[in-house]
């Protein structure tokens, strides 16, 4: 079984926001496999597939950002999963290049709020984890985050979005070292 988290922010006001690119790589993901919808179950949106002989459960916490370790810990307990190494986090970056993916099996939160409350709720920092990179051209963080791509990034976003959906896949069929080595780079500058 393997769990793919996309942290984002519920709601139409920001559904198409940088920080709501880990959604959109499930909504993408859901597209391709014709996943209609995802059912709520507690504070989250869940779907699920058949993937490779594996059951793959795609989470969506409906929580807003800064609180999503609340619903990931709780899918999680109730599932019975403590082996995180089947289970994938999808997020943002500020502190990458628009366009750059870069997975890792663990690591720090490197401020970002989503991944920081995952880690406070989990009490381990040895989660995987694929950051995108939606750049740093802000005065204001939070208000950067929390806007529209522009329309350069728009034209570009299918690509970035394509390229995460196939490092999750790379992922569950080679495990995090081999997707790393083929995914850790920008998407654009290929």
């Amino acid at each position: 079984m393997y769990v793919i988290i996309g942290l984002g922010n519920p709601g139409r006001i920001y559904r198409d926001t940088r920080h709501n690119i880990g959604y959109m790589v499930l909504d993408e993901i859901c597209k391709e496999y014709k996943l209609k919808s995802h059912r709520d179950i507690g504070p989250s949106q869940i779907a699920s597939f058949d993937y490779s002989q594996s059951e793959v459960f795609l989470m969506r916490p409906l929580s807003y950002m800064n609180l999503s370790g609340r619903a990931v810990k709780r899918f999680l307990v109730n599932h019975d999963i403590y082996d995180y190494s089947r289970v994938l986090l999808i997020l943002d970056d500020i502190n990458l290049p628009f366009g750059v993916i870069r997975l890792r099996p663990s690591g720090s939160a490197g401020g970002q709020k989503g991944l920081l409350s995952v880690i406070k709720e989990l009490n381990t920092n040895e989660i995987p984890r694929m950051r995108i990179g939606i750049g740093n051209s802000f005065k204001d963080a939070a208000d950067y985050v929390l806007s529209p791509f522009n329309k350069r990034e728009k034209a570009d976003l299918p690509f970035i979005i394509n390229a995460a959906v196939n490092a999750t896949k790379s992922f569950m069929d080679d495990g995090i070292d081999l997707a790393m080595d083929k995914y850790n780079k920008n998407i654009l500058e290929n």
